[in-house]
């Protein structure tokens, strides 16, 4: 390239807007989490590099999935309210995914302080400074099912959460409902069950996919709960899996619509997020051995005591409020997420 070509390519590119000035600031909560960083990578992807990450970030086994993220800012999660008053930046959208994840805590007090008082003290900065806020809910929040798996807001007040972190969640879910003063757009997104890459901090509440490729890999065999509930055979407990990599793609799209003014105030509100297909675990631990390209080996043990009888059997996610607001993408198959998951991750030691 000559000396004058370059001098014209470098005045053309100072009056092209920068990426950041395109994309905005995002803040996402739970940032070196599981779902929050493939989030983060996502965004990176899509060419979001001006991101404020929030998290616990002295948990040392989170590490891999956040260090190697493009960034502005990383703040610890206590200190996020703090640091947003004295720095006052221009946010564009914040994805709120933090929370206390574990549902054998029974500790209500920290649910509720981090799922509910933490969720409203967002809430009312996005409400009062116009920050549209997409935020994690949860299937949790059905309890057993015997409502139905509708994300009608009718039904609200009327589930019965099996355990302190699903009360958390319907809480604030009913808290959110109640409000007068609002954000621009806030939508809560009623998570069922998320596999794939980046949960392998998560110990016991990681999924069943990834418990079942480290059993294969140890032992050669898959441990799966035999059923305590009349009606459901050993290993055909039922629930809606979904594939991370469709939970984020739904939060981009969700985001683009709702800065192409195609998802107003008016569309705000909860939504399932899962497939609508329900599958049985010992298909998911099936579509594990297709994916180490070994035969099935399964047995079945007794489902430990402190969480039999909180036990969902059956979730399956009414998925049509999400396509009348416009959603137009097909989710992946049990067997194309798990051999996705188990060929480009867990086999190759690699997060998203």
């Amino acid at each position: 390239m000559s000396l004058s070509e370059k001098i014209a390519a470098y005045l053309s590119s100072e009056d092209e807007p920068t990426d950041d000035r395109e994309k905005g600031t995002i803040i996402v909560t739970g940032a070196a989490g599981f779902i929050g960083s493939c989030v983060v990578q996502y965004l990176n992807e899509q060419g979001y590099e001006n991101l404020i990450l929030v998290d616990d970030f002295g948990v040392e086994e989170k590490r891999r999935n956040w260090e190697g993220k493009t960034y502005a800012e990383i703040i610890e999660r206590y200190n996020l309210m703090a640091w947003l008053q004295q720095h006052q930046p221009k946010v564009d959208f914040v994805i709120h995914l933090g929370a206390r994840t574990d549902t054998t805590e029974f500790d209500y007090a920290i649910h509720q302080e981090l799922n509910v008082e933490y969720s409203q003290d967002l809430w009312s900065y996005c409400t009062a400074n116009n920050v549209p806020l997409i935020y994690a809910s949860s299937a949790a929040t059905y309890g057993s099912g015997e409502l139905g798996y509708d994300d009608n807001h009718k039904l609200v007040e009327k589930l019965q959460p099996l355990n302190p972190y699903g009360i958390s969640k319907n809480e604030f879910d009913k808290w959110a409902l109640a409000q007068s003063s609002t954000p621009p757009f806030w939508a809560g997104l009623k998570f069922f069950n998320v596999y794939g890459p980046n949960e392998y901090h998560k110990a016991r509440m990681a999924s069943v996919i990834f418990h079942s490729y480290n059993q294969v890999k140890k032992d050669g065999v898959v441990k799966l709960f035999k059923s305590h509930k009349e009606g459901f055979k050993d290993g055909e407990q039922l629930r809606d899996f979904v594939y991370v990599k469709d939970v984020i793609k739904v939060i981009g799209w969700m985001m683009d619509e709702v800065q192409n003014a195609k998802l107003k105030v008016q569309n705000s509100g909860l939504y399932n997020l899962g497939t609508g297909k329900a599958r049985a675990f010992v298909d998911l631990v099936k579509a594990t051995f297709v994916g180490l390209d070994k035969e099935p080996n399964i047995i079945y043990i007794d489902m430990p005591e402190d969480i039999r009888d909180k036990y969902q059997y059956f979730t399956e996610a009414n998925m049509q409020k999400l396509k009348d607001a416009g959603y137009p993408n097909d989710f992946y198959s049990l067997e194309e997420g798990v051999g996705d998951y188990v060929r480009n991750y867990l086999l190759k030691d690699k997060i998203y």
